[in-house]
């Protein structure tokens, strides 16, 4: 092996890419990009869920349902009105996100010691968010009729409960942006890596350079080598960038040991370089190496999990998705 040889194709390879102005937003723009996507656009976190009341009891305890939902950090009561079909029309028009019918004997009922009807209506058009949303609504009408039994039981029943304490690992908050962002950078070098290295020895062929580099006293092994370690730069340099971004103005924590994730992100590296290297063998055209590896991220992106999980998947396909890099 010929240190010189490799050295001059490196060199040759970062001319190349560079030299391609249409290269340069992609490996130092797009990175930043995605990751400000990630963490301010994209999230599952339930906020600012806007609520319509159609209060029929006006009474004491029916504000005191108002109250509850005012005083939630989640909830915002943007509409109150009189009808019900103006409530639906709310509702339909999108203009509310939950929807809260008092009946006209909810006071009444409170204090006879009956059950009080409350009506909970949902925006169903997001099935996930809408049941988070019913979720949020019944812990807060769950703590309000807990209020409403001491009321009229004032003296202090004892019986036995279940004392839970929840702990999460991992991502203690449940913020969704600490879940997304650091995920964007094996991401990122997945598509970089794929992307660039299924071009390498194709862009070879078509200029014609392919015959030229056969002739040399160059082997197979240092032309590989050669064309596989510009990007093994560019993608740990990619990796170093975006973990420093994301610690420093996403505040995301940084846990453990930073030379682990090194070692991790060098063998992943090694797979999905691999195969960049066989589809740019493979394939007969540009465009067909960029078709094939758009293919091959889409299936690495639903496979990695994190739009569901995929350990869900049937267990005929589970044998294929322990071998795909950056599934989980």
């Amino acid at each position: 092996m010929n240190r010189i040889r490799i050295r001059e194709i490196v060199r040759k390879e970062f001319i190349q890419l560079f030299r391609d102005r249409k290269n340069r937003p992609i490996l130092v723009i797009m990175p930043f990009v995605q990751l400000l996507i990630f963490g301010y656009v994209v999230s599952t976190d339930v906020r600012d869920v806007k609520l319509g009341l159609l209060d029929q009891s006006r009474t004491r305890e029916s504000r005191l349902v108002r109250d509850a939902f005012e005083g939630s950090p989640i909830f915002r009561v943007t509409h109150q009105v009189d009808d019900p079909r103006e409530l639906e029309e709310l509702l339909l028009r999108r203009k509310v996100d939950i929807a809260i019918k008092i009946g006209p004997d909810f006071s009444e009922r409170i204090h006879k010691g009956e059950t009080a009807a409350v009506q909970v209506l949902a925006d169903g058009s997001m099935s996930n968010l809408a049941g988070v949303r019913v979720a949020y609504t019944m812990q807060v009408l769950e703590k309000l009729n807990q209020e409403f039994i001491r009321q009229l039981v004032p003296q202090r029943i004892d019986y036995g409960r279940i004392d839970a304490r929840v702990r999460t690992w991992y991502n203690p908050n449940l913020e969704s942006r600490d879940f997304f962002v650091p995920g964007i950078v094996a991401v990122l070098i997945m598509i970089i890596s794929l992307l660039f290295t299924s071009m390498a020895i194709i862009k070879e062929k078509e200029v014609g350079t392919m015959e030229q580099l056969i002739v040399t006293p160059m082997r197979p092994f240092e032309l590989i080598l050669g064309k596989t370690i510009p990007y093994i730069l560019i993608s740990l340099a990619q990796m170093v960038a975006v973990s420093l971004f994301a610690v420093f103005w996403f505040d995301i924590p940084m846990r453990g040991s930073a030379m682990l994730m090194f070692l991790g992100v060098c063998l992943f590296l090694l797979s999905t370089l691999g195969i960049g290297l066989f589809v740019s063998t493979i394939s007969a055209t540009q465009q067909q190496a960029m078709m094939t590896t758009f293919f091959l991220s889409c299936r690495f992106s639903c496979s990695r999990g994190s739009s569901s999980p995929s350990r869900t998947c049937r267990s005929s396909c589970s044998g294929s998705r322990t071998s795909i890099p950056c599934a989980t």
